[in-house]
């Protein structure tokens, strides 16, 4: 296969073991890649919606959340990653770092330390940050994002800068800013920013 992909700033490269994962041999370039791979989250959000689901925080359903995503395009959706990135902890760590923080988010919740909307995006944050899977993990942990202030709270979903005026590039940018600052302790416009 000759697919030669192009990562923006802040997406994590694919690996060349990661990408003969691929499940659709067709694949040539990044655009019908993205096609495929959106479709497929489109799929998961259509399943999201009508699956009874018993406990959005816990680590199979973290994983089923990704496999339901990623799975008709790659062969590790869902599988936590066994290999270094340019981002997250060490591979061997995924498994204590998310039980960690479902146990932090379920104190959080309980103990009301944060507002709602603060609470499931310190989760997406820290989740993207542990970068439990070789890719997807930025629009996964959206999603779960989102699953938490729906199916916990019973808010509505985050719409992370569509409802902007700016172009893409320009959103995409500001959403890089708001994790800077929160990877500096300062969650303030992240939240903003996914409800913008």
């Amino acid at each position: 296969m000759g697919l030669t992909l192009h990562h923006q700033p802040g997406q994590t490269p694919i690996e060349a073991d990661q990408l003969r994962g691929i499940r659709i041999k067709s694949v040539s370039t990044q655009g019908q890649l993205n096609e495929f791979e959106q479709a497929n989250i489109n799929d998961a959000i259509l399943w999201l919606r009508s699956a009874p689901i018993r406990n959005v925080l816990s680590m199979n359903f973290v994983r089923a959340v990704h496999r339901q995503m990623f799975g008709q395009v790659w062969s590790w959706a869902g599988v936590f990653r066994t290999h270094e990135t340019n981002i997250g902890g060490a591979w061997y760590q995924i498994p204590v770092e998310l039980k960690v923080l479902i146990d932090d988010t379920e104190f959080w919740m309980h103990h009301k330390s944060f507002a709602p909307d603060e609470i499931a995006i310190r989760f997406k944050h820290r989740l993207v940050a542990i970068h439990c899977f070789s890719n997807g993990n930025g629009r996964h942990s959206r999603l779960m994002a989102d699953l938490i202030t729906v199916r916990i709270f019973g808010m509505p979903e985050f719409t992370w800068g569509r409802l902007s005026d700016a172009n893409a590039d320009t959103t995409r940018a500001s959403y890089l800013n708001a994790l800077r600052l929160a990877d500096s302790g300062d969650v303030g416009q992240l939240v903003s920013f996914a409800r913008s």
